[in-house]
């Protein structure tokens, strides 16, 4: 058996599309339109790997609500550096919803309330300020 990809079904692609490739680094690997479908699939991979694929799936036209997204859980991306990431995000306008505190760990969420958690390659990094004193924010 082997792993493909998870899927995530959203409302805006383009913001979600960014937030993937210029807020977290990744790739866009593939794209297909269905025009009887009415669907656009958009993969995404890691420069480290690839073939473990995140799938957006848009639905053209759709309303349908697809909830706050905490039943998925969330998908978890290593980072070299997670403050040096974490400061990217909020500058493309992305909320910490919990901050590296512990310079290990840290949530943000999608435009489509995905919950991503970004931890730390290696050993934790010291506790640095302005993340020691940010309060967590919202759900995660």
């Amino acid at each position: 058996m082997k792993y493909l990809h998870a899927m995530i079904r959203v409302h805006d692609l383009d913001a979600t599309s960014k937030f993937f490739t210029e807020g977290l680094g990744l790739r866009e690997t593939r794209r297909m339109d269905n025009e009887a479908g009415k669907f656009t699939l958009v993969y995404f991979g890691a420069p480290a790997n690839p073939e473990s694929e995140i799938e957006l799936t848009y639905n053209w036209g759709s309303d349908e609500d697809y909830g706050s997204a905490r039943n998925f859980g969330h998908l978890a991306f290593e980072v070299d550096d997670i403050y040096a990431t974490c400061a990217h995000l909020q500058s493309l306008g992305i909320t910490i919803n919990r901050p590296p505190r512990d310079g290990r760990m840290a949530f943000v969420r999608t435009p489509d309330l995905i919950s991503i958690e970004l931890l730390q390659k290696g050993a934790a990094l010291p506790p640095q300020e302005p993340w020691m004193s940010m309060a967590n924010v919202g759900v995660w």
